[in-house]
């Protein structure tokens, strides 16, 4: 198991390493000092204590105090969890949307965060790599889309490697952002700059041809697509990836036996 621990951390540290672990879909573990507070078919707040919160990947949040087994406060599974840095301190959100609820919690003293990436679990086993995801599209290029045609693996650009760039039916460039887990709103930004990086190079590309560069969604844009694949998505990655008109695969990185 990888485990990443910080002990006393500043609120930016914490708030750097809380985006990291979102991304690669860590259980998170805050023990600070903190209020809590929730907005939904109720409302609550709990005055500055010592606390433990804990967010899970599949969007359970539960806040301990140092008493009971019980959490003084909760969100289930399918909530999103976001964080930043307010007025001094370090601000983790959990909303979800049927219904409207928000539990924020805010540290003005973080003594520990532990992000520790999770294996096994009745809905989280995890089979396979990206690697495997890779060679499964390789091998198999409609399962992208038919028509996908892979031409290149690990494409340099100026935002760093593409995972898989090829081409769709119509030619048009397809980058592909591989994840074997679930993934939310970070990795669509991460697509979202192979994309712009490859339209910039391509866009100087015709321009040093004298080609006509007027093919875009933009004027004067080239059209590139982007497409992620991944098991599955949160709420807000789905809505990042319809506003930049990029599209989702649900694929998994080995196939169901």
């Amino acid at each position: 198991m990888t485990v990443t621990s910080l002990h006393d951390p500043s609120h930016r540290e914490a708030l750097w390493e809380l985006e990291d672990a979102f991304d690669r879909g860590d259980l998170i573990s805050l023990f600070g000092r903190c209020t809590v507070s929730y907005e939904g078919r109720a409302a609550s707040d709990l005055d500055a204590g010592d606390r433990l919160l804990v967010l899970k990947p599949d969007g359970a949040a539960l806040v301990h105090t140092d008493e009971g087994r019980q959490p003084v406060n909760w969100q289930p599974p399918g909530s999103e969890h976001r964080a930043a840095v307010r007025e001094g301190r370090l601000r983790v959100r959990s909303t979800r949307t049927d219904p409207d609820e928000t539990l924020t919690v805010r540290f003005s003293d973080v003594h520990q965060l532990s992000a520790m990436a999770v294996t096994g679990g009745r809905d989280l086993t995890l089979h396979g790599s990206e690697e495997d995801l890779r060679t499964r599209i390789l091998e198999r290029p409609e399962l992208v889309e038919p028509g996908f045609e892979p031409l290149e693996i690990e494409r340099p650009s100026s935002a760093g490697p593409m995972d898989v760039f090829g081409v769709d039916a119509d030619g048009t460039p397809v980058v592909v952002e591989l994840k074997r887990r679930r993934v939310g709103p970070d990795a669509v930004g991460q697509l979202a700059r192979y994309v712009r990086a490859l339209r910039e190079e391509i866009g100087t590309e015709a321009v040093e041809l004298g080609a006509d560069n007027d093919d875009g969604d933009d004027e004067g844009t080239p059209v590139v697509r982007g497409v992620l694949v991944a098991p599955s998505i949160t709420e807000r990655a789905t809505e990042r990836l319809a506003d930049r008109g990029f599209d989702h695969v649900a694929l998994e990185p080995t196939p169901d036996d």
